[in-house]
């Protein structure tokens, strides 16, 4: 790992001041990792307004509040509110709701075990970093790149979205023209402050769960025939769920809907994306994590059903949003424009989500030298510019291969974004239980932790195991096999680059010092 710039080391201490536990036996005990928590805190500016991140000098503007909302925002987006119904053509109603409680259940064991990672070291870009240090260097690149790829790819979807969607309205305007006002809007939220960042996603987020809070409270007095709907000359109840068997489509679509629920709740992980430029993380990341798997069961779950309930499972999201088809049952005015808007919320929600965790990765690669350190250098409200510019220009590839090339290189970077945030929970699951275990060899005891895994070492390897599963049993889905491969092709690519970088760094180094003892021979 290359020095750091005079100007970078002054902003930011060096990563190796990070207190760490014992990783390869030859750091002595004081040198290992005690009360990582209060480590951060005594780094902090005084007047506790400007609190610095660890080894860093990104500010902690979040609050627990906003922690909370960037986890919902990040999973909640246009695939519940447009996408939804085919899934429950696919796997029926029954097997719908079974394959998102299985979803549910693999997202909440993932947050448990980050959660532990988060609060003992809440670093900014954390799943490479804890992949560095309890897995290997190469494995921890590879999971850098592999994140990044999937935020910046969903940045091109997200700007594409918020212009057709305006299309709407305005059906005579250029959709163009609204993908750049989307992007002029994301990056200036971005570039101004992590607090902007974080109070606009907390609005964004605050409306697509009002909206799903709505759907569902409406629903329900339309299922238990408080308020009419059409079609139905009594209270609907329940019987749609079951009126053509559990599973209508047998079980094999239930499972290829466990592959895709998994990619739709990916995004939870950014509470530890975050936890660096939060506010007191060993209360705010416990906070949010547990509040993860009740909120992702009451808004995914629960309008599912209110769906499934209302509308019957094969007329479901036919060329509409099955939102808009409830809201027009009942009635609504102007349910179509109200989900619109709701939907272009939740696609500026994501695109702003999105290229955060894009910037802040970018920045904790040239933090961890893995690229040239200028880009892990910020400004004086804290915002690293040229990794935010850098994740900006991925997005703008993104996009532009969306509109030239989408049957083939924007296909295959789709792709790779699907799993490759499966890849980054099997990755946290495993840092986890490495860490456990190294934790308690080098003389500390889980109650020094500030907060712990509960079930260790079963829900860990339970989250280890069925994320392992997701990925390697993609190979029965025949429309998803083609993801499976260009993934694992991807992932040999990753580790390939990292080794040739070292190999150039080293024979870097080999040829400076041949250059330096020749200048003192002849000097001699």
């Amino acid at each position: 790992m290359s020095q750091p710039d005079t100007d970078t080391a002054a902003q930011s201490p060096s990563s190796q001041q990070e207190p760490q536990i014992q990783t390869d036996g030859r750091r002595s005990h004081s040198e290992q990792m005690n009360q990582p928590a209060q480590t951060s805190q005594s780094e902090s500016s005084h007047d506790g307004k400007d609190e610095h991140a660890l080894h860093t000098n990104l500010k902690r503007g979040m609050e627990s509040r906003h922690l909370q909302m960037i986890s919902l925002g990040g999973v909640i987006g246009t695939g519940l509110f447009l996408s939804s119904g085919y899934t429950i053509q696919q796997a029926g109603p029954i097997g719908t709701i079974l394959a998102y409680s299985i979803g549910a259940l693999i997202v909440y064991l993932v947050m448990l075990t980050l959660g532990e990672l988060s609060v003992a070291m809440p670093v900014t870009g954390s799943f490479h970093v804890y992949a560095e240090k309890f897995i290997g260097p190469g494995t921890g690149f590879v999971i850098a790149i592999q994140y990044w790829l999937t935020w910046t790819v969903a940045l091109g979807s997200e700007f594409t979205a918020a212009g057709l969607l305006m299309q709407r309205w305005f059906p005579d305007s250029p959709t163009w023209v609204w993908s750049a006002a989307c992007i002029i809007l994301i990056f200036t939220l971005n570039a101004l402050s992590v607090r902007l960042f974080a109070e606009a996603e907390f609005w964004f987020a605050s409306i697509k769960v009002f909206a799903i809070c709505a759907f569902i409270v409406i629903g329900l007095l339309a299922i238990f025939g408080v308020i009419p709907i059409a079609g139905y000359q009594h209270a609907p109840m329940f019987g749609n769920l079951v009126k053509d068997g559990i599973f209508p489509n047998g079980f094999m679509p239930v499972f290829a809907t466990i592959l895709t629920v998994n990619f739709a709740f990916s995004g939870t992980e950014l509470i530890g994306v975050t936890a660096g430029e939060t506010r007191d993380p060993e209360t705010a990341v416990p906070k949010a994590i547990h509040t993860t798997l009740w909120r992702l069961v009451l808004f995914f779950i629960g309008s599912i059903t209110v769906m499934c309930a209302l509308i019957p499972w094969r007329q479901a999201g036919v060329g509409e949003s099955p939102f808009v088809l409830v809201f027009n049952s009942i009635g609504i005015p102007y349910a179509g424009d109200i989900m619109n808007f709701v939907v272009l919320t939740a696609v500026l929600s994501a695109s702003n989500s999105g290229l955060y965790a894009s910037t802040r990765m970018v920045w904790s690669m040239g933090n961890e030298g893995m690229i040239p350190r200028w880009f892990a250098k910020t400004n004086r409200r804290g915002v690293p510019m040229l990794a935010l510019c850098a994740a900006m220009a991925g997005g703008l590839l993104a996009l532009l291969s969306s509109v030239i090339a989408a049957s083939t290189v924007y296909l295959v970077l789709v792709a790779l974004s699907g799993l490759s945030a499966v890849v980054v929970w099997i990755a946290i699951a495993y840092c986890q239980i490495v860490f456990r275990r190294r934790w308690l060899e080098s003389g500390h005891s889980t109650s020094e932790l500030k907060y712990r895994t509960p079930g260790y070492p079963y829900v860990s390897w339970a989250a280890f195991i069925l994320c392992t599963a997701s990925f390697v049993l993609v190979i029965f889905d025949v429309e998803q096999r083609f993801a499976l491969v260009a993934e694992l092709v991807f992932i040999v690519a990753c580790y390939g680059a990292y080794f040739l970088q070292q190999w150039v760094r080293k024979r870097k180094k080999a040829t400076e010092a041949d250059d330096l003892d020749t200048l003192w021979v002849a000097r001699d």
